[in-house]
């Protein structure tokens, strides 16, 4: 049987890499991104690459957002395997000048969005084979960075919430894993931090190729969290 595997913020970064690697394996993919043109873009790209695809293009932090993920996904293919929570926003700026509104957006986006799209997707990675839900969260969700704040702390509550979703549903045969990158080559880190050397950043395949190993490992072994920091970055 096929895995189905659903993937937010695939339209460009490391979602996009993300679902194109995946689509080599041949699987069932359900992208998701406001974006509907660069989704429909990967999605021929992934049917080239002799995947089944959907697009669902729909802004995550409004209302039935989540329930429209899950149950397209299950019209299309009939189950969910796996759940990659990669969408999510940052924003640099002093405490001072971060408004009750943009720390809303990032917190929405970075922590509200992946808890309840997991709590959506649950009952039925529970009925697959080897369910699995992937949170990409980031270094600063273990470290802090100056104007950084309403970021990081969205990213530490991604990290703490994945760190309690791991315990419940392992009885329900659940895996849950955390891929925390360093900078990685998107156009968010360009904007977030224009000082480091782009020739040094993590390259967005590197994080797909994590992706692939938890998702096709086999065996007992059992990896809670992947920090990966840049070759040149301090401990």
């Amino acid at each position: 049987m096929n895995k189905t595997i659903i993937i937010t913020g695939a339209s460009k970064g490391i979602g996009r890499t993300i679902a194109l690697e995946l689509a080599e394996h041949k699987i069932n993919l359900a992208i998701v991104a406001r974006d509907i043109e660069k989704l429909e873009v990967i999605k021929k790209k992934a049917e080239e690459s002799g995947s089944k695809c959907i697009c669902i293009a729909t802004d995550l932090t409004q209302p039935g957002s989540i329930r429209k993920v899950t149950e397209t996904t299950l019209d299309a293919f009939g189950t969910i395997d796996v759940l990659i929570n990669n969408a999510g926003i940052a924003a640099s700026m002093p405490i001072s000048e971060t408004t009750e509104k943009q720390w809303d957006e990032i917190m929405t986006l970075n922590a509200k969005v992946p808890f309840f799209l997991s709590k959506e997707a649950i009952p039925h990675l529970a009925k697959s084979p080897r369910g699995i839900i992937i949170n990409i969260s980031s270094v600063v969700g273990r470290k802090g960075y100056v104007n950084q704040a309403a970021y990081t702390s969205s990213k530490h509550a991604l990290t703490g919430f994945t760190k309690v979703l791991s315990q419940e549903v392992l009885p329900l045969g659940i895996r849950v894993h955390l891929i925390a990158p360093g900078g990685v080559a998107t156009e968010m880190v360009t904007t977030m931090r224009p000082d480091i050397d782009a020739t040094s950043l993590i390259q967005p395949e590197e994080i797909a190729d994590i992706v692939k190993f938890l998702i096709f490992a086999k065996g007992n072994a059992m990896i809670d969290e992947i920090n990966v920091r840049r070759f040149d970055a301090p401990l």
